[in-house]
């Protein structure tokens, strides 16, 4: 029997892998959505208010449904990736990855290495003692997903640099702080359509997986073609803003009007 392939080989291998965003800090809506047939689910404490407790209860009800859950980490900082891997996040995003020399060392913080993450046996992700040292390491090493998110204007001349980090699985176009950093008007202008096409030429180059959200979902076949595998698209709070004008339509029709 074949062994299924973990979240970080499927994205690696750039095999096509949708998920949503969770922005309600709920341990229950992401119970929820663990049950669904996503890929994969990325919790947004960058943009979303979730606190440490509010992490560690998504986490643990990710893991117990075997749902890949990703955090995209509050801001690019060691500490921000050792919290959410310890909780047992299957990987991180990191926002606002721009430089090459900068992101070396946080790329250093989401593995165990020389100079690299902290280790504690008492984590979750260390099974609270239960794992030894030597095969914790080994494991999250295999298994953490790293994903950089580029949306600064900076970052696209520094392309070729950042693609040849190996440890990186995966990098997310952030369309829509992309259109404020060139000041377009909005994630589908001209010019943010551009420069997201350099970033999948440039991960091309190097065979690296690209990830990206986009507002309308005609616009997949396109980003097909140009190489996008993962999705990370809407979000718990469009579904919930969807279903219930969906249900309100209903009725109206059913009642005739």
């Amino acid at each position: 029997m074949e062994k299924t392939r973990t979240f970080k080989q499927r994205t690696r291998a750039r095999e096509r892998t949708v998920g949503t965003w969770i922005k309600t800090p709920s341990r229950i809506v992401t119970e929820v959505l663990s049950g669904s047939g996503l890929d994969v689910l990325c919790l947004d404490s960058e943009h979303a208010p979730f606190d440490r407790m509010d992490l560690d209860g998504a986490i643990l009800s990710a893991r117990a449904q075997d749902m890949p859950v990703l955090v995209r980490i509050q801001a690019p900082t060691a500490p921000e990736i050792l919290n959410a891997l310890d909780l047992g996040a299957t990987g991180v995003v990191i926002p606002h990855i721009y430089d090459a020399a900068r992101t070396r060392e946080l790329v250093s913080s989401c593995v165990y290495a020389p100079g690299g993450r902290g280790y504690a046996g008492s984590s979750r992700a260390a099974g609270y003692t239960r794992v030894k040292m030597a095969d914790h390491i080994t494991a999250s090493n295999d298994l953490t997903t790293i994903v950089a998110q580029i949306e600064d204007a900076e970052a696209l001349s520094s392309l070729d640099d950042l693609m040849t980090i190996d440890e990186i699985d995966c990098f997310f176009i952030g369309r829509a702080d992309l259109a404020v950093a060139l000041g377009a008007p909005s994630a589908v202008a001209s010019q943010v359509i551009e420069a997201s096409e350099k970033i999948c030429e440039a991960a091309a180059r190097h065979g690296k997986a690209v990830g990206m959200f986009v507002p309308d979902l005609a616009e997949i076949p396109r980003w097909n073609e140009l190489g996008v595998s993962l999705y990370l698209l809407e979000s718990d709070q469009v579904f919930l803003l969807n279903g219930a004008s969906r249900l309100k339509q209903a009725v109206y029709q059913g009642c005739g009007l």
